[in-house]
């Protein structure tokens, strides 16, 4: 693929909706953060198995990227995209924090449900917006920030649950005090001005530009892509199971927070250079250096033996997000027409999310049966192999 790269000049001021949607993350990553690190000793707590913790993990992320899938195709409809973010924001900051209530497994499960019910509905509409505010050439950047400060909200959250927890406050206590920084995220969002699409005046225009866009097809490369892209998320299954592996290599319970809020502060800083990167070095290039950092970091916890080398890991791990994130949104915004965004990042967002509950459930069968270094390195196969496949994809005449 062939496209320019460098580019001169100084880097021009982000366009405010990118700002207003990277606020509102901050602040809802602040209050996802202050709670789901503490998700797995809480769970273990109310008697479940590894297992479980791989099928909460995989229901809530499949439920969320259905209803991505399903936000896509209402986006590229739709008159105007921010009453979907709008509600699912809201959703998700206020159903989370009734995490505090559960008393049994499954309660845990229907939270997270129903909290990545509201990640579906906005994510979708969410990036259509920040792909609309800005020409392809700057999409890595609007990305980059945007990753970043959802990293950073993730930074903030541990912090403010270990501040929290060693002032004497318990878990349920922790979890009701995501309540404000949600609040504060609704505040932010607010503030994002949309352009709309045509009135009720142009009724008949409107209605037939959806026939077109329901006519729009997505192209074979974004398509092929995003198989090699469902291949690479089979291996990728939620972090939890490095929390679960720091725990068992003897890590604290109360270092857990802090130990996430550095795999964040990693992410912060790599997702904002990877954004940069993404708008000037071939962008699948740089999504397979992600992957084989992936990959290495995957066989090194399954090697790793104490506990100062899953901090050094997690710090490795962070860059593979900032390798990755903003270059795959960026190429999707790049192979898809402007008509049919919505369903392009509502496949890609299926895709990574319909995965999640095989990889969940398999990296919990390998773990539960032959242990952390079998589950860990079936995740590293994986990222290998999509890497050398997505090598082959960008290497073809056709791209």
């Amino acid at each position: 693929m062939s496209r320019a790269m460098a580019r001169g000049g100084p880097a021009k001021r982000l366009h405010p909706t990118v700002i207003a949607l990277g606020v509102t993350s901050f602040f809802t990553d602040v209050g996802s953060e202050m709670i789901f690190p503490l998700l797995p000793a809480f769970v273990a707590s109310l008697g479940a198995a590894p297992v479980f913790l791989g099928l909460v993990e995989g229901v809530a992320d499949a439920t969320s990227s259905l209803l991505k899938l399903a936000s896509g195709y209402a986006t590229d409809r739709l008159r105007a995209k921010k009453p979907l973010v709008v509600i699912g924001y809201s959703i998700a900051s206020f159903v989370r924090p009734l995490a505090a209530l559960a008393s049994a497994p499954w309660h845990v499960l229907a939270v997270r449900v129903t909290d990545r019910v509201g990640k579906g509905l906005r994510s979708t509409p969410r990036d259509a917006l920040i792909a609309s505010a800005v020409p392809n050439e700057e999409a890595g950047r609007a990305f980059g920030f945007h990753r970043a400060m959802d990293h950073a909200g993730a930074v903030v959250g541990p912090l403010v649950a270990t501040l929290l927890l060693s002032l004497g406050w318990d878990l349920r206590s922790v979890f009701w005090a995501a309540l404000v920084p949600g609040i504060a995220a609704m505040v932010a969002l607010l503030t994002v001005r949309e352009e709309r699409r045509p009135g009720p005046a142009m009724v008949r225009q409107a209605s037939a530009a959806e026939h077109v866009v329901a006519a729009v097809p997505l192209s074979r490369s974004l398509r092929s892509y995003l198989v090699i892209l469902a291949v690479f998320s089979l291996g990728n299954s939620s972090d939890a199971f490095l929390l679960l592996r720091a725990s068992e290599l003897g890590v604290a319970t109360a270092s857990v927070p802090l130990l996430w809020s550095v795999l964040h502060v990693a992410k912060v800083v790599s997702s904002y250079l990877g954004g940069g990167f993404a708008d000037r070095i071939a962008r699948p290039k740089l999504i397979v250096i992600g992957w084989a950092v992936y990959a290495a970091t995957y066989l090194a916890f399954a090697a790793a033996s104490e506990p100062w080398h899953v901090w050094a890991l997690f710090i490795v791990y962070g860059c593979y997000y900032g390798l990755t994130e903003p270059a795959e949104k960026a190429l999707v915004r790049e192979l898809a027409p402007a008509e049919a965004r919505g369903r392009a990042y509502g496949f890609y967002n299926f895709i990574t999310g319909a995965t999640a509950i095989p990889a969940g459930l398999c990296m919990g069968l390998l773990w539960q049966s032959f242990g952390a270094t079998a589950a860990l390195a079936t995740g590293a196969l994986l990222a290998g192999a999509s890497s050398i496949a997505l090598l082959a994809w960008r290497s073809a005449p056709s791209r």
